[in-house]
């Protein structure tokens, strides 16, 4: 079956942010992931995983104070500097929670030069932590507006053209539907690029159920195809995380 993880962004917002690594726990969770873990001392999240036998499996850069604000600068001409402050801090703190991925976002950018500066700086990050995974992922531009990478064969141009061994793509199935109106065809021709799936229902991004997408028949062709990595839920959910979780159960 495939690995599930949590999105504590998203899920058990019912409780405080530390306290949903408890119960991503007792719900049977083994991974969690964190869009934006800034706002807390990394010891107490550090402390949490331990405690709860939990893996952080993701978080993003930039950090912090991004509320409201740019989501993301790697994309943005004559943002070396910033990117780079920000990239090396969010890496500690991807070292101390022993994160699989960390995802660099791009930002709201577009044009050659934008691209240019996407490719340079993925570059420098992918060299500065040869040992940690990076991803990258395409998103929505209903969601994020004027977001650089909002196109999957951009981003499979992007990696190649870095070329690097610790940079992958990162799939959202929400997304995908989203950019090109065919999730499953998309997947066929990306899969062998990721590393990272996070899930989400269509249209309101609620539980990852049957219907638009079905997932528990892509769930099973994940277990054929032999994926490895982990299955994130992110997503809205429609009332109680614990009340929404069929989507998993079946699944152990």
């Amino acid at each position: 079956m495939p690995r599930f993880a949590a999105n504590l962004t998203l899920l058990f917002t019912e409780l405080p942010f530390l306290d949903r690594f408890d119960a991503a726990a007792e719900a049977g969770f083994e991974a969690v992931e964190v869009l934006f873990p800034y706002d807390d001392a990394a010891k107490d999240i550090r402390r949490r995983l331990i405690a709860n036998g939990l893996q952080m499996v993701l978080i993003n850069t930039p950090p912090p104070n991004w509320t409201g604000g740019p989501r993301g600068f790697a994309a943005t001409p004559d943002g070396q500097e910033r990117f780079r402050h920000d990239f090396k801090r969010a890496l500690r703190f991807a070292q101390a929670f022993n994160a699989t991925h960390l995802h660099i976002m791009a930002g709201a950018a577009e044009g050659d030069a934008a691209r240019a500066a996407f490719v340079e700086n993925l570059t420098w990050a992918a060299a500065q932590a040869p040992d940690q995974s990076l991803t990258i992922e395409p998103i929505n531009r209903d969601d994020m507006p004027g977001y650089f990478l909002s196109n999957y064969a951009l981003a499979a141009d992007i990696l190649a053209e870095v070329n690097a061994p610790n940079l992958h793509l990162q799939f959202d199935a929400y997304h995908a539907h989203k950019i090109t109106g065919d999730m499953p065809a998309t997947w066929e021709k990306v899969k062998h690029l990721t590393r990272h799936i996070q899930v989400g229902g269509i249209p309101d991004r609620h539980e990852p159920e049957a219907g638009v997408i079905d997932y528990p028949a892509w769930f099973r062709q994940l277990d054929d195809e032999g994926y490895a990595g982990w299955v994130s839920g992110e997503y809205h959910p429609a009332g109680r995380t614990e009340d929404g979780l069929s989507w998993i159960k079946g699944f152990g």
